[in-house]
């Protein structure tokens, strides 16, 4: 039996989320079955994080323990066989016997995809949120840039559960501009994240490069803990992009 470290890639769209439930779809599921096929009979996997119902993941982490004779190269191929064609292993390698996904890592990487248009783009309709009327890049990125450092989140998401801290420490948060200027990308890392936290904020980053939110209420949401109005960006253009380990 040995234990082993997994990177994984899906598309979340058919998917209830990551983690297991009793009447639904999810990836955990999916991944659970697979590796039953190959000899696994542990109670449970386990995951860097648990993505909501429709978001994305290229560089989810999960960790399992083995009875395996073959290579690790075997077992991506594998497990692979045995995989629906919306999720794919890209990596297998044996972990340190204390290793977790979760708490193992010091940093999260998320990006999320947006496109600007009047009219639906059925190309991009399952990657992307569609914004319009297309929202002032510069202004988006002074605004991402408040969001970096420590700050409580509690304005832009729950934490596990009632006795876990909001603050998190945000350590880049920007906008890049792709392909003709028509497509964008906003990528965030911290040292973890609340529920809902970054869909939150890219909904009040468009919200502010339209207008609609002003600096001074997005200082004033991190600081003194405002409300902002109610709003939460598409499950769909968000990826879960890397884990990042020590």
């Amino acid at each position: 039996m040995a234990p082993y470290q997994v990177t994984i890639a899906y598309d979340g769209t058919e998917f209830k989320g990551f983690q297991r439930q009793r009447s639904a779809r999810t990836v955990q599921c999916d991944l659970e079955n697979a590796l039953k096929k190959l000899g696994w009979a542990e109670r449970t996997i386990t995951s860097a994080g648990r993505t909501d119902t429709g978001v994305h993941a290229e560089g989810q982490v999960i960790a399992f323990q083995l009875e395996w004779k073959h290579s690790t190269d075997d077992l991506l191929n594998a497990l692979n066989k045995h995989l629906p064609v919306d999720i794919r292993v890209l990596r297998v390698q044996y972990a340190e016997a204390d290793f977790h996904p979760r708490y193992s890592a010091c940093m999260r990487r998320y990006r999320y995809q947006v496109y600007f248009g009047g009219v639906e783009n059925p190309l991009l309709e399952r990657f992307y949120w569609r914004v319009w009327p297309k929202p002032n890049l510069e202004l988006m990125n002074e605004c991402a840039r408040l969001f970096i450092g420590r700050h409580d989140f509690r304005v832009y998401g729950k934490p596990p559960n009632s006795r876990s801290s909001s603050f998190r420490n945000v350590q880049t948060a920007n906008w890049d501009l792709t392909g003709d200027g028509s497509q964008a990308l906003f990528r965030i890392s911290a040292d973890a994240f609340l529920y809902h936290m970054v869909r939150r904020i890219v909904n009040v980053l468009v919200r502010a490069g339209q207008g609609r939110i002003s600096q001074n209420e997005i200082c004033a949401s991190l600081e003194r803990q405002l409300e902002l109005p109610a709003g939460i960006a598409p499950a769909k253009g968000l990826i879960l992009e890397e884990i990042i380990y020590k």
